[in-house]
């Protein structure tokens, strides 16, 4: 006569008659009241604690024997009503812009640099190397050594460098030091139709290609950890980048050399390793069983700092991984 099941009342009897369907209003046990909000407003805008911050006044009144709400509630109740501002004497947190994604599908195209520091044999006194790599193919097209980070020298650096190669269209990304943003520098770029940007300040990460090459330069064989004078690393420097250029293998670009890389011959050596490997699988194919054999696959997209992907788009990544 009502419209009801029986299996609704049978429900009903075993678990109460509480709604609980999805867009169904529910009381939270846990939630404050508007009497206990205006009572926790009250106290952190009171003459006592009104320079204290929630961290200070929950153990503060613990002591004195009264608890209204956690550190994180009583935050949340003044971020409410907008009461939460900057009111020290030191400049308020940034919230910092990641650099832009930078992407490279052929040389010259995406570049980075920066200024490393190589110790000499006297204590306390530095040289400077000046390195541009190129994202693409991970070869070094410029380089100089000088005894001071200077940006006019940066500017001789690029402006040498035009006068080999056409630069219009070329993407720079370097760190956020002095020398990297000099006017004389950005002024030549732009003339040279060069874009630039920059990594976020102590953020190593956003320029990882020249960091990774520091490394190897650092702590290849042969490095003499100490030079004599700018002519003694400037010798060494121009040994190690026609090494790392013609010779090094480099393991991100499928252990080639860079110059294979740049000038396209990756193509075929890959093909050869492949032709080797299936050639190899058809004699012994006991050995791989089932598997496939190995691809060796030129890569031939580079990103410079890739933006985060929607969250629907990395459930769609991770569901095509898994």
């Amino acid at each position: 006569m009502i419209g009801l099941s029986t299996k609704t009342l049978e429900n009903w009897q075993r678990r109460g008659v509480e709604d609980k369907r999805k867009n169904a209003a529910k009381t939270v046990p846990r939630k404050l009241s508007k009497e206990e909000k205006e009572q926790i407003l009250e106290v952190c805008n009171s003459e006592r604690f009104k320079d204290m911050t929630p961290h200070q006044i929950v153990p503060i009144l613990a002591q004195e024997g009264l608890y209204y709400a956690s550190e994180s509630t009583m935050y949340r109740i003044l971020r409410e009503q907008n009461q939460l501002h900057h009111r020290g004497n030191t400049k308020p947190k940034r919230k910092l812009e990641n650099p832009p994604e930078l992407v490279a599908n052929a040389p010259n195209q995406v570049w980075c640099w920066d200024i490393t520091w190589l110790p000499t044999q006297v204590k306390g006194i530095f040289l400077f190397a000046y390195v541009i790599i190129d994202i693409y193919d991970k070869s070094i097209v410029g380089w100089e050594v000088h005894d001071r980070e200077d940006p006019l020298l940066a500017r001789d650096l690029f402006h040498r460098l035009s006068q080999k190669m056409n630069l219009r269209g070329v993407q720079l990304h370097s760190d956020n030091g002095g020398p990297m943003k000099g006017l004389s520098l950005l002024a030549l770029l732009y003339m040279l139709g060069v874009g630039f940007s920059f990594s976020r300040p102590r953020v190593s990460n956003d320029n990882p290609f020249i960091e990774s090459f520091f490394k190897t330069l650092k702590y290849t064989t042969g490095y003499p950890g100490a030079f004599r004078n700018r002519v003694h690393a400037r010798e060494w420097m121009a040994s190690f980048v026609h090494w790392y250029n013609f010779e090094h293998l480099h393991s991100a670009i499928g252990y080639i050399t860079p110059m294979d890389k740049r000038n396209g011959a990756d193509i075929q050596l890959f093909k050869k390793r492949n032709e080797t490997i299936e050639e190899a699988r058809q004699q012994k194919p006991e050995r791989w069983g089932v598997r496939d054999s190995r691809k060796w696959e030129s890569e031939n997209v580079v990103v410079l700092n890739p933006g985060k992907k929607p969250k629907k788009e990395q459930e769609l990544v991770s569901e095509k991984s898994a």
